[in-house]
C-alpha cells in the first residue's frame, strides 16, 4: 500500500515571534513606545512580582510590588528634584490596584508629611499630618480630610481635642489655651464654637496668663 506524505502545516512566522515576545518571569529592561521602561518580573505579559518602573516624561520612579500590570503591595515612589535632579521620595508604603492603600507615608514638596492609612489614593483611617507651620494633626481621616475624632496641636502648644468633619472642628470638643492657662469646652460647627464654658486650666504655669482669673460660678 503506497504511503501518502502530506506536507507539514506551517504556522505563520508571527506566531513564533509572538511566543518569544511574551514576557513571563524575570526579564531585562523593557521599553514602551513612549519611552517608559520597566525592569523586573512578569506574568502573562503583565508586570507581576518585583519590579522598577521609570516614566520618561516626569522621570518618576516606582520600585516595589506589582500585580497584573498595576502597583499592588509594598513600594516606593520618587520624583527628581527640578533643580538638583536628585531623587526625592514622595510616597513609601502599601498600594492596591495602582493607588495608595493601607499604611504609608507621603512627603510633600513644601516639607509637610503624612503618616497613616490610605484608601483608594486618599488619606482615610488613622493618620498623623505634620504641617509646614509646625502644627500637627493626629486622628481620623475620611477622603483626604480630618473627620471623626482627632487632636490638632498648634506651634504654641495650644491644642484642640474633639470631633472633626470635612477638615473642620465639628461636634463636642475641648480647646486648651495653654499659653493663657484656659480651657474652652463646648460644641463646634464648621470650625466655629457655638456654645460651651471657659475655665482656668493651668493658669499658674501659663507663660502669658490672663490678668484676672475666671470667677467660679
Amino acid at each position: 500500500m503506497p504511503i501518502v506524505k502530506y506536507p507539514r502545516a506551517t504556522e505563520p512566522l508571527w506566531h513564533e515571534w509572538d511566543r518569544k515576545a511574551q514576557k513571563c518571569g524575570l526579564r531585562h529592561t523593557a521599553y514602551a513606545v513612549n519611552g517608559d521602561q520597566y525592569t523586573g518580573e512578569w506574568l502573562d505579559n503583565l508586570k507581576h512580582g518585583k519590579g522598577t518602573q521609570v516614566w520618561k516624561r516626569t522621570g518618576a520612579i516606582y520600585s516595589g510590588d506589582w500585580k497584573f500590570g498595576k502597583r499592588d503591595g509594598y513600594g516606593s515612589y520618587s520624583i527628581p528634584d527640578p533643580v538638583t535632579k536628585e531623587y526625592k521620595k514622595v510616597y513609601t508604603g502599601w498600594w492596591k490596584n495602582d493607588k495608595k492603600c493601607g499604611y504609608g507615608a507621603t512627603f510633600y514638596p513644601d516639607g509637610e508629611r503624612y503618616e497613616g492609612e490610605w484608601s483608594s489614593g486618599l488619606r482615610s483611617g488613622w493618620g498623623r499630618m505634620y504641617y509646614r507651620d509646625g502644627s500637627i494633626y493626629e486622628g481620623q481621616w475620611l477622603e483626604d480630610r480630618p473627620s471623626g475624632q482627632g487632636m490638632l496641636r498648634l506651634p504654641n502648644e495650644n491644642r484642640y481635642e474633639g470631633g472633626w468633619k470635612d477638615g473642620k472642628k465639628h461636634g463636642p470638643g475641648k480647646f486648651f489655651y495653654l499659653d493663657k492657662g484656659q480651657l474652652f469646652e463646648g460644641i463646634w460647627a464648621a470650625d466655629i464654637p457655638k456654645c460651651g464654658i471657659l475655665i482656668d486650666f493651668g493658669r499658674d504655669e501659663a507663660p502669658a496668663p490672663t490678668q484676672y482669673p475666671i470667677p467660679k460660678v
